[in-house]
């Protein structure tokens, strides 16, 4: 179920927080299981950028895996975003003609 259906089944006043929070759970949810044994892996690199980082001490598998969760984590930002498309322009649709649920408590 997308996030548009989830959001529809519920009433407008209530769509803002659930659609907010169900966001917020797809966003803050790990990109890979850090507790998943290490698995051996061979990786072709430029020579001097492998001399020049092993003089520096640079822990490669620590500087592929950060690289990796933030390549994943922003391809899977974009996929999401691409799949709940059509959820997310009805959200501000919602928002634009009907305001949003805090306008009454904003003093600005």
């Amino acid at each position: 179920m997308t996030l548009l259906d989830h959001c529809l089944y519920d009433s407008i006043s209530n769509a803002y927080v659930l659609c907010a929070f169900k966001l917020w759970v797809i966003l803050m949810q790990q990109v890979y299981d850090e507790n998943a044994p290490k698995k051996a892996t061979n990786l072709s690199i430029n020579s001097d950028l492998l001399i020049k980082a092993r003089n520096l001490k640079i822990n490669l598998s620590a500087t592929l895996e950060h690289a990796l969760v933030s390549d994943v984590r922003k391809a899977e930002r974009k996929k999401w975003q691409t799949e709940n498309k059509k959820a997310i322009n009805a959200l501000n649709e919602l928002a634009e003609n009907n305001g949003l649920f805090s306008d009454s408590y904003r003093d600005f």
